[in-house]
């Protein structure tokens, strides 16, 4: 079992780097493309965004299908909903992602590029997200926002198959099949039948590589490293920190990986599959910007852009770990499964960002 572990996180270094290498060459960001939209109406790398999620949902929901991955078996697709969680966290991080200029997967990227800011935001982000987790920030996520106010039992899991299989007439595998091409179909249909997303080729170069990545992060974990237990003979993902299947997502693995460091010397903290997508992302990303010579040191410009920093990056920390994901974790391997609360999340970062960038601009046009 010990071997197997390993296994699935040398899998997890491996397609972190893919997806860190080419996260740097795509100048794949998903603030970035909030940004877009919202300051100068560009969709470009939104609509990348939007194909890597496509091929995530269409290549989640076939292993589904196939048998490959039991999809029901991911922090993304029980069946309690807790939506205040999901909406308020997603807000949460997209404020905070706003002000730390990239999400926890830019970061990354971003500190293999050389850039200076980043570590000091994923620092203070991994360090949230430990305080969220179980530190002194965890009674207000599971007391109010996870309490059962703002929570749903659902009669089945959360995920749009389990929920429209009987609307559908159909079973549950001919669903999952259905309404992943279906809705795969559709926002690939949005993506590439507009003709200015052609203009840069590397919006479909890192929307179906990187989607890729995630569906290939489902097989690993919920096909490759789940087996029984030997001692509870129940059937789990080794490698994981859930003990789930689990694809790319880098907040709470942020924090487990602040947390290796601390306690090296302890046996029984391991490097899990999170861990090593966190380092192969940034290593993927250093190995891109030397490969090119972009790497370059870059640091603060004053301490007023460091404060926006450190807060940006707490609240990406206390958002991610709050609302179970970030931009990747929620917004492509969540919503990948079809599961209503990755839905929800990804819509609450999306408004939560643009919606301080519309007030920044608006405080900024006052002072002006």
């Amino acid at each position: 079992m010990q071997a197997l572990a390993k296994t699935v996180a040398w899998w997890g270094f491996g397609l972190g780097v893919i997806f860190g290498f080419f996260a740097n060459k795509t100048n794949f960001c998903t603030m970035g493309a909030v940004s877009d939209v919202v300051n100068m109406g560009d969709w470009g790398r939104m609509r990348a965004w939007l194909l890597a999620i496509a091929v995530a949902i269409i290549g989640t929901n076939y292993l589904a299908y196939s048998g490959a991955f039991n999809i029901t078996k991911t922090i993304y697709t029980g069946q309690t909903l807790s939506w205040g969680a999901n909406i308020v966290g997603g807000i949460i991080f997209g404020i905070g992602m706003t002000l730390a200029s990239g999400c926890g997967n830019k970061t990354l990227v971003r500190v293999g590029g050389g850039n200076l800011k980043a570590v000091v935001v994923f620092i203070y982000m991994a360090y949230a997200a430990n305080l969220t987790l179980r530190g002194v920030f965890a009674p207000i996520r599971v007391n109010f926002l996870q309490a059962p106010a703002l929570t749903s039992q659902l009669p089945t899991n959360q995920t749009l198959p389990h929920l429209l299989q009987g609307m559908l007439g159909t079973g549950l595998e001919q669903a999952q099949l259905i309404l992943g091409l279906v809705i795969g179909a559709l926002i690939i249909a949005f993506v590439v039948l507009n003709k200015d997303f052609w203009e840069n080729k590397d919006n479909f170069l890192a929307g179906l590589v990187l989607g890729a990545v995630v569906v290939a992060g489902w097989y690993i974990t919920g096909k490759i490293g789940f087996a029984e237990d030997p001692e509870s003979l129940q059937e789990m993902a080794f490698g994981t920190n859930s003990k789930l299947a689990e694809s790319m997502s880098f907040i709470a693995p942020a924090g487990y990986t602040l947390e290796l460091w601390a306690m090296w010397t302890d046996t029984s903290t391991v490097v899990t599959w999170g861990i090593a997508t966190v380092f192969g992302v940034g290593i993927g990303s250093f190995l891109y910007a030397v490969a090119t010579k972009a790497f370059r040191w870059e640091h603060f410009v004053s301490a007023q852009d460091m404060f926006r920093h450190i807060i940006g990056g707490t609240l990406m920390g206390f958002g991610g770990v709050t609302a179970m994901g970030c931009t990747i974790g929620q917004g492509l391997s969540g919503i990948s499964t079809l599961g209503v609360g990755s839905i929800l999340t990804f819509v609450s970062i999306v408004a939560g960002s643009a919606a301080f960038m519309k007030y920044e601009y608006w405080k900024m046009m006052r002072e002006a």
